[in-house]
């Protein structure tokens, strides 16, 4: 499918296709500098690239607002800085340093941001279900217009808490939206092993539950289906279930061998379907090669800069370990810990209202 201006002509869709485009690339840059630095032993633990799938976490995130919730899956960086994390806070985090977004305790495989909504990267395959139910229930029981977006792979959809919590957001009609990314492998099993379905969409059919399948190659088509699924949302509609169509570009985590599949198999779906490539055609009237050039350059002197504060960055100390893991655990005198406690007050946009007692908001 071609990618085309189709949430809006003109002026107005090159504008939306420049802020889809620039997403995309910096997704692009953040991901192939992480591979560079875990390769060369700066970034410790696993790390998981979502290079191939960044017309979804653009298209999606460019309709949410700073309020509104989304969890993560392990290949979860796109989807962060897409949600609106800075690009040094997400660096300084994968390298272990304090200045982290959870003060280099998380990492890549659990890095979170309630600042901006993001409840966290999970682990767990299909962990991230069950926040977004509660983060959706929240915003009902609140009464407010917030949603809540869950990103998962084809193989959550094959385990218990996806259909749960499918089941209760539809009965309960809760402002939640399901964004499959079927990058057609789980962990390193083809889906065509794994299920008798083409589209898993139709699953949702099951519970009642709207759904959309899209290009997830095409920035302007994921957008276009959730600004319909937001809509709903918002407007008291309930649940959607959006099923991007894309594909990884890399392994499944950096440094798998990928003897499951075909190295001529990447090489031909990403010299026809990369969304970033894509994006550039449609966009070549309104922009100038120059002009393109300058948004990789941006991208890459923001990266730079992010790595050199998480280079200047300090390492946590073993003090810290355990801090943060009880809502009282607090101590007035120490400045780490009274920013630490200030933040968690302040940033976590779906907590209920609550009184603060001596041991703390009981966020």
């Amino acid at each position: 499918m071609a990618t085309t201006l189709s949430s809006s002509a003109g002026p107005a869709g090159a504008e939306r296709g420049l802020g889809l485009l620039r997403t995309m690339v910096r997704i692009r840059v953040l991901e192939e500098g992480i591979e560079k630095h875990f390769l060369a032993g700066d970034i410790p633990g696993f790390a998981h690239l979502s290079i191939g799938q960044e017309a979804v976490a653009a298209g999606t995130c460019a309709n949410l607002r700073r309020d509104d919730a989304i969890a993560s899956t392990h290949r979860g960086h796109g989807h962060t800085l897409a949600k609106g994390t800075t690009m040094r806070a997400m660096v300084a985090e994968l390298f272990a340093r304090t200045t982290g977004v959870c003060k280099g305790k998380g990492g890549s495989m659990h890095i979170a941001d309630f600042s901006v909504g993001m409840l966290g990267a999970n682990g767990v395959v299909a962990g991230g279900f069950g926040l977004v139910a509660g983060a959706a229930l929240s915003a009902v029981l609140r009464k407010t217009d917030q949603v809540a977006v869950c990103f998962f792979g084809d193989g959550a959809t094959n385990r218990g808490p996806f259909h749960e919590n499918l089941n209760l957001c539809a009965i309960w009609n809760l402002p939640a939206i399901f964004v499959l990314e079927n990058n057609r492998y789980a962990s390193t099993t083809s889906t065509a092993e794994t299920m008798k379905i083409t589209d898993v969409a139709r699953r949702a059919d099951g519970y009642g539950m709207p759904s959309a399948i899209v290009d997830g190659f095409d920035a302007f088509a994921v957008f276009d289906a959730l600004e319909t699924a937001v809509a709903r949302a918002r407007s008291g509609g309930g649940p959607t279930f959006v099923e991007c169509k894309t594909y990884r570009a890399r392994g499944h985590y950096i440094g798998d061998p990928e003897r499951y599949r075909r190295k001529t198999e990447v090489e031909d779906v990403m010299s026809t379907s990369d969304p970033i490539v894509r994006m550039q055609a449609v966009l070549s009237d309104e922009l100038s090669p120059q002009q393109f050039e300058h948004l990789w350059a941006e991208a890459r002197d923001e990266f730079a800069d992010a790595v050199a504060f998480a280079r200047n960055s300090p390492s946590p100390e073993q003090s810290e370990a355990f801090f943060g893991v009880y809502a009282g655990d607090r101590d007035p005198g120490d400045p780490v810990h009274r920013i630490a406690a200030r933040e968690r007050d302040a940033l976590l946009p779906f907590a209920p209202s609550v009184g603060t007692g001596s041991q703390g908001s009981g966020h």
